[in-house]
Order: structure tokens, then sequence, then C-alpha cells
């Protein structure tokens, strides 16, 4: 079901954008990075969090690890990661394969800037064999998310 409201998504606000599927998983960030020939960094990883009764979307760079300090000052709350049964209950979207398109819940999206290192980003698709190739910028603007400094860069 998700890979297809991520297919509707595009078709209906970017149709450019083409929507890649691997035959191998994509599941983890070394996974994608691998199945789609870029490094790991370039992989748009997004993060499904618990904040007091809200529940946001983070997209960062796949090797970017979220500063809890900085969430929690951010969003006023602790952060908490949402359980696997949540999260596809919630996006729409299975573990491995959550993104910020074709969401069965609206959602706050938040951009990290870590993505802003990169020309393009690799973020899923909406399962564990699709991706898409986008701007950080496009990718903030088709999502309505807002940019963030809430993840440290790891070399």
């Amino acid at each position: 079901m998700s890979l297809e409201s991520v297919r509707a998504f595009f078709a209906e606000k970017a149709p450019d954008i083409a929507v890649i599927e691997s035959s191998v998983s994509s599941a983890t960030v070394v996974l994608a990075a691998e199945a789609y020939g870029v490094e790991p960094a370039r992989i748009a990883k997004t993060l499904s969090l618990r904040v007091g009764d809200r529940v946001v979307l983070i997209v960062a760079s796949g090797t970017a690890r979220m500063d809890n300090k900085k969430v929690k000052a951010m969003f006023g709350g602790k952060p908490k990661m949402l359980g696997l049964d949540e999260v596809a209950e919630i996006t729409g979207h299975e573990v491995g394969g959550v993104c910020p398109f074709g969401l069965k819940t609206p959602l706050p999206v938040y951009c990290d800037v870590s993505l802003k290192a990169f020309d393009i980003v690799v973020p899923a698709a909406g399962s564990t064999h699709s991706a898409v190739r986008i701007t950080p910028d496009r990718l903030a603007e088709l999502t309505t998310a807002e940019w963030v400094d809430v993840c440290e860069v790891r070399a």
C-alpha cells in the first residue's frame, strides 16, 4: 500500500520525480547506499518520533545521529522513537521504507540541516525496496518541511 501512496504523491505533486526500485533490500542506511550506489551520508533517513503527545518526522543524513538535547530544545520534550507497529500504523509505511511522502496520517516533517551538504539525497519511497533521488530543498518543499538543526554529523 505505501509504495502506491508514494507513487500517487509524486504523480500529483512532482511527476518529474520517478520512484526507483531495487531488487535488493534498502531497509537500512548501509543497504540503501549499496542498492542505489551512493555513500551512506546521502541516504535521507526518516526518524519517526513522539515528543509528548505529538508525532513528528525528522529527515536527516544517513550518517547523522539525532542529538536528544537539540530535539528536546526544539520540540519542548524528550523524544522517543515510535515502535515498529506504531510506525506502520501512523505513517502507512513499514520500517525500512519510512519516508515523508504519501503518509497515511498528515504529520509535521522537519529536515535536518545535515542534508544540505548534498546536491542529491536518496530517501526511501514507502517500501524496503524503493527510493527517490531528490534535492534536499525539493524534499523540504514537497513535504512543507521546516529546516532544523537536531543532529550531529558523524564522519
